[in-house]
């Protein structure tokens, strides 16, 4: 597809152009619903990023690349999800605010069903953070809670991705692996967002673990090595201890036009994804409930068409979500 703008002239949230679901009116929402039924949740975190990338930096990554794809294809944003769950190595590390995993799951629920009532059922988390292990299982949860029609996808930018976030070595434009705060994820904040780095400020570490290489996967899970990186404690130190720095690697070899090629194929792949599901599943379409779920047609019916069309909200089913 092509033709992004790399970096952007600047985000859309507080814009009137009709991209955040959170600044229109419900006539406007009415009138997209029936263009397009599909909403972009970005889902990032507020973290530290070391001393020259901004605490939002995993938040803007996905509003910035969503603005995009939303102006192509003609969906609507909801507002993001600024505070993530982490990985016990993050605790205690100043400017990260971490949300216990139950609490995010209990929000995700929330905004799933508010959004479902609203008339938005087509819904695509866009993470930027790493909570990989977090996201899907809300979804999950869910869908068993209330068993209706819905299409509900978890999408982690960097795993969509992953040949774009490797090193030389392994095909990839960068100089060393992908971690956290490092070449690769300050290179496409600066393709991003510039505006909020101030590389003057910036200062590199050197990653280490207490295994040799080839056990633990780096940041984004892009080398698929047998262990996530969510899926061990004590095979490398907190960040508090090891890398008080903020970052894991070399943020001072970033560039923007290492990230452009990921970048593309990122946006690229979110409009393939929305242009397929709204190919199948055009506006009020959704999969049959013959097919997704044991509740009565009628029942569904009722759900589908919402509590001021003479139906039910889905509400009705249970609270909370």
């Amino acid at each position: 597809m092509g033709n992004w703008q790399i970096p952007p002239a600047g985000g859309h949230m507080e814009s009137p152009n009709g991209l955040y679901l959170q600044t229109m009116n419900m006539t406007q929402i009415n009138e997209r619903l029936k263009k397009s039924d599909l909403i972009i949740i970005p889902v990032g975190s507020t973290e530290c990023h070391g001393a020259a990338q901004p605490l939002g930096e995993d938040t803007f990554l996905v509003t910035r690349m969503a603005e995009q794809v939303a102006q192509k294809m003609g969906c609507t944003i909801a507002m993001p999800i600024w505070y993530g769950s982490h990985p016990y190595h993050h605790m205690g590390m100043p400017g990260t605010v971490v949300v216990p995993e139950e609490v995010l799951l209990a929000n995700m629920r929330a905004i799933i069903t508010g959004l479902w009532n609203m008339g938005f059922r087509k819904q695509i988390f866009v993470n930027g953070h790493g909570q990989e292990e977090v996201l899907p299982l809300a979804i999950h949860q869910w869908a068993k809670k209330y068993q209706v029609p819905a299409i509900l996808i978890t999408l982690h930018t960097w795993n969509t991705i992953h040949n774009y976030m490797k090193d030389k070595a392994h095909g990839g434009p960068f100089d060393t692996p992908f971690s956290h705060a490092d070449e690769a994820e300050c290179s496409y904040s600066l393709a991003l967002f510039p505006e909020f780095c101030d590389m003057k400020l910036a200062v590199d570490n050197k990653p280490e673990g207490f295994l040799p290489p080839g056990h633990v996967d780096k940041g984004g899970e892009v080398y698929h090595a047998p262990i996530r990186g969510h899926e061990h404690i004590g095979l490398g130190g907190i960040e508090l201890k090891v890398y008080p720095e903020g970052v894991i690697g070399h943020p001072t070899k970033a560039s923007a036009e290492k990230a452009r090629a990921g970048l593309e194929a990122m946006m690229d792949y979110m409009c393939k994804l929305i242009g397929d599901i709204m190919t199948k599943f055009p506006p009020g379409v959704l999969p049959p409930a013959d097919k997704v779920t044991e509740r009565s047609q009628e029942e569904i019916n009722d759900l589908l068409k919402g509590p001021l069309n003479g139906g039910k909200s889905i509400y009705t089913i249970a609270y909370p979500p």
